[in-house]
Parts: structure tokens; sequence; C-alpha cells
């Protein structure tokens, strides 16, 4: 049952405009730049902060010398308000589809190695079924697609809940975990040598991934044996680029081999053979909990789930 003071805060104190302010406050960090986007004045804009701060009792932003900055009562509010209103647009795309048809636009992230199968035999189980569907698919960190995902700007997520307090907004369905092999661009000089060591891996140029579960996982290894951490480092999570990365030089790589697959087929690349016992955290597909996908979010939600074999069951929650 909802608490009757959240009640009268929704009914008689909160407003769309409200929400909208709060959103590009999330955007900007300015309350004057903020105000300009929600087509208001920097005072209409500063009294509406007041508003809502009078109506909860706790700061939501702390003034700095140049912009504001959400307090973690602010966040939750901007993360909130971000939410409230994708699900409004939600309800509008809904009912435009309902008008014109079955259509839609759906938004998924996922991590990299289901974008480079899942996602795609997913994507052409969907269109063959539902071509009017509009899909945008973007691939990055998973805990970058979380919180957008949690503020409402992602649909669907195929990747990895790692902070407990996210996963008790929502639900994971998982899939898969990694395992990694150390790849090099055919004709390195270390796969003539049956004798490669982590020691030698610690003065390697490498490309890792952002800062991350799998990066410090990567790098422990070099701290448990007294190495030095690798330096020569390029950061990135494009394959095109990793790709392109291993032909041009010696650099190394921990990637599924599976990425690569037609890359090792092919002969570019090869696996040096050193194995690292180094896995990725289990990875599944991520929902909002209590939250009704739209029709074309639904579809997209269900060849996911027959492209990964799973059954179309009720997600189960995240165990934290």
């Amino acid at each position: 049952m909802r608490d009757s003071s959240s009640t009268r805060f929704i009914r008689f104190h909160l407003k769309i405009r409200h929400l909208v302010l709060l959103v590009e406050l999330g955007r900007h960090a300015s309350i004057l730049h903020a105000a300009e986007a929600a087509g208001l004045t920097q005072p209409g804009a500063s009294k509406l902060i007041g508003e809502l701060e009078h109506a909860l009792g706790v700061p939501l932003f702390e003034r700095l010398p140049r912009g504001v900055a959400p307090t973690w009562y602010g966040k939750v509010l901007i993360r909130r308000a971000s939410a409230a209103l994708a699900e409004m647009d939600a309800a509008h795309q809904e009912i435009i589809q309902g008008q014109a048809g079955f259509g839609g636009r759906v938004c998924i992230g996922s991590v990299l190695s289901p974008a480079s199968a899942l996602v795609p035999q997913a994507l052409k189980l969907l269109k063959e079924r539902n071509p009017r569907i509009q899909v945008a698919v973007s691939v990055d960190g998973s805990n970058t697609m979380v919180e957008q995902l949690r503020a409402g700007e992602l649909d669907i997520v195929i990747g990895r809940i790692h902070d407990p307090a996210a996963g008790v907004e929502l639900d994971f369905e998982p899939l898969a975990d990694e395992a990694r092999s150390l790849i090099v661009r055919a004709g390195h000089p270390w796969l003539e040598r049956g004798d490669i060591q982590l020691d030698d891996l610690a003065g390697a140029a490498w490309i890792l991934p952002p800062p991350g579960r799998l990066r410090d996982r990567l790098m422990a290894l070099f701290i448990a044996r007294g190495l030095p951490q690798p330096v020569d480092i390029v950061e990135t999570l494009s394959l095109p680029l990793v790709t392109r990365l291993l032909a041009q030089g010696e650099r190394v790589v921990a990637l599924p081999p599976g990425l690569v697959q037609a890359e090792l087929e092919a002969g570019t690349l090869a696996v040096l053979p050193l194995e690292l016992g180094l896995r990725g955290d289990v990875y599944g597909i991520v929902t909002r909990k209590r939250h009704q996908l739209s029709p074309s979010a639904g579809a997209m939600l269900a060849a996911l789930r027959e492209a990964a074999g799973l059954a179309p069951a009720v997600p189960r929650a995240l165990q934290t």
C-alpha cells in the first residue's frame, strides 16, 4: 500500500514541468541551461526546485560556483523522473501503434559478445515477423546501460547487473558467461614459443575494456604475481577497432574466441597458448521490474528469448 504522504506529494505537489526540469538538470547540471531546455525562465526553474525541496523536506541540489550538482536525493528523483517521462512516451507510442497498425520502436543495449551473435539472430527473427518495428541497438558497458534502463532510456539490456541496489528494480534472465582467450595477430612472434608466461604479458601492449570487473580480474593476476601492470594500453569496446589494432602490431587482447571466430578461421588472428582462467560474469536479459513493455519491446524480448533458446517464461528476479 502506498504511503499517504507519497500520495499527497504525487497528487498535489508534483507536476509534469517538475519532471521535465529534473531530467534536464540531470543532463546539464546548470539551472540556466536546464531552464532553457525545459522552456522555463531561470527564476521559474529555481522556484520549481524550491517547491520540490519544500514538499520533500530534503535538499535535491548542491549549489556550486558554476552550476549545480544533485544530492543523493536529487539523483533518485532525476532517475525516477526520467523513467516516468519514458513511461508516458511509451504510452504515446503504444497509442500511435494502435492507430497505425503494429509497428513502433524499441531501444536495446548489449555488451559486446551477445551483440555480435545473439542480437543479430534475434533481430532476424523479429524482422521476419514484424518488419515495421524500428530497433535502435547500442553497445556499451553493463553499468552504463543498466542506468539507462533504470532511467527508461532503454527498453531491454543484454548485460550484467553489478550493483545490488539496481538489482532490486530489475529482472534478470541468465544466458551465459564468457571464457576469455588471449588473441593476437597471425604471425605474432609469441605464437612460435611454447613457454609464454604471465611475466611476458606484463610488458605487452594491450587492448583492454573500460575499467570494470573483467579488467580488475586481469590486473589482479599481475598483482598476485608481484608483476607490474601493463602500461601500453588502448581502451576500447569497438570490435572493428580491436581487430584493426591487432593486425597493425604486437598487441594482445583477452576476448571470447567467438567474437573473432571468422578471423580465427581465416587465419588472420590466432589464440596464444596460455590459459589464464579468465571468465566474465554471467550476462543475461535485463528488464525493469513491474514495467509493462510496449508491444514492440515485447516482440523484441520474445525474439531475444527464442534466439537464446529460453522458454517464454516470466523473468526471475536477480538474487541479491
